[in-house]
């Protein structure tokens, strides 16, 4: 029996724009939470109100208000935002990391959706994929996503071959990283959930 909170298309009230309108409700609560999780190490709490946007409380670990360079000399700040505009020692609010983490999560998942159908809502099972492939776009970029294997396995319904496909990107810097390896693992772990 399908899990009724699987699939869950979003709100009929969530606003146009948000994460939750663009992959569900299920789907942004999970990116919501893994993505801090990934890329600070710190645990939050997240409610989506009924119009679709979201509410972000630190609830243990670091949040980088400063930006930093990170292992392969990006500027880095908040939940691994990156970009032109973010430069080694600007200072940011709370606030201003979580809005910056929802426009960046927004336009990181329209990347994913746009070259991944197979992940359009209502789409049976899917839940846990688009968590672990929006999570996956938002670290390597939606372009290095857009142009692997994954979403073409994921498009013809091979999704065990997609979630073992998320493995393959543990390098940064031209070498394998430890920390990009199990962060692989934790989302091919999320996105089998669907796989079975």
């Amino acid at each position: 029996m399908a899990d009724p909170a699987q699939n869950e298309p979003a709100p009929k009230s969530a606003r146009k724009g948000t994460l939750v309108a663009l992959i569900g409700a299920a789907s942004a609560l999970g990116v919501f939470t893994l993505i801090p999780a990934e890329e600070s190490g710190r645990k939050v709490s997240v409610s989506i109100a009924q119009d679709g946007t979201a509410q972000i409380q630190n609830v243990s670990g670091p949040q980088y208000l400063v930006a930093y360079l990170d292992m392969v000399k990006v500027p880095t700040a908040c939940d691994g935002l990156t970009g032109p505009d973010i430069k080694a020692g600007m200072r940011f609010t709370p606030a201003q990391c979580t809005a910056r983490l929802q426009d960046a999560l927004i336009q990181h998942a329209q990347g994913v959706m746009a070259c991944t159908p197979g992940l359009k809502l209502g789409a049976y099972r899917r839940d846990n994929v688009r968590t672990a492939m929006v999570s996956l776009g938002y670290n390597v970029g939606t372009g290095a996503y857009c142009r692997s294997s994954i979403p073409g396995k994921i498009n013809t319904g091979h999704i065990r071959e997609a979630c073992d496909a998320l493995l393959s990107f543990n390098r940064a810097g031209g070498r394998v990283v430890s920390g990009l390896t199990a962060r692989r693992q934790r989302e091919r772990a999320i996105c089998m959930k669907d796989a079975a």
